[in-house]
């Protein structure tokens, strides 16, 4: 393994944490979105990580330069966001995440979608989108999520029977492997909350070194 590889691997995973709304960024109630997260993100990951919190309103201009400065300053790795993707007109955390972004990386919000239809009719509603933001010798994944604690671990975890086996795997199972691909640093999950997909051969390596 290289030694960038191994700093890499040694340096624990920086995530972002932007919980978007208008009413508890103002103090009208506590936000659940990023403590929500946290717990999560607690319950998920073997490997360390820190976190970087933000509490914004529903303000385009404001989401997006958020969302640079997590990823441009903080050097985070991973990005996710909580709140403003529905269809009313406050709503427009996926287009200001759009603006912050590379290139798109659609098949999460396809997945995101997928996992809410076992729960809600509701989910069609939903215009969650997933982005890279890659600057000069760093990327970042960033993931829109519901605004819900509920539905933020649904997504995340996917949906299980009740022998524990998985009907549909939920969106942070390919997080890794992204991570990997775009150079962040190497995670490990909880597979009794979520199992990470790695190919088998890049999965071998990785468990040798």
């Amino acid at each position: 393994m290289s030694d960038q590889i191994q700093q890499l691997s040694a340096r624990p995973l920086r995530v972002g944490l932007i919980s978007i709304s208008d009413r508890a960024s103002q103090g009208v109630y506590p936000d659940e979105g990023v403590p929500s997260l946290k717990t999560w993100l607690a319950r998920a990951l073997v490997s360390s990580f820190e976190v970087h919190e933000r509490l914004i309103a529903d303000e385009k201009p404001t989401i997006t330069q958020t969302i640079i400065e997590l990823v441009d300053e903080a050097g985070c790795d991973l990005v996710l966001t909580t709140g403003g993707t529905g269809p009313s007109r406050r709503d427009v955390t996926p287009e200001a995440t759009l603006a912050a972004a590379t290139r798109e990386m659609p098949g999460f919000g396809e997945q995101m979608r997928q996992i809410s239809l076992q729960f809600v009719p509701t989910a069609i509603l939903s215009r969650q989108v997933a982005v890279l933001r890659e600057i000069e010798g760093h990327a970042a994944l960033i993931i829109n999520l519901p605004g819900q604690p509920r539905a933020i671990a649904e997504t995340l975890e996917g949906l299980k029977g009740e022998d524990g086996q998985v009907i549909v795997s939920g969106l942070f199972a390919a997080v890794p492997y992204c991570i990997d691909l775009i150079g962040g640093p190497f995670i490990e999950t909880n597979s009794d909350v979520v199992k990470a997909f790695r190919p088998k051969k890049k999965a071998a390596v990785a468990k040798a070194t």
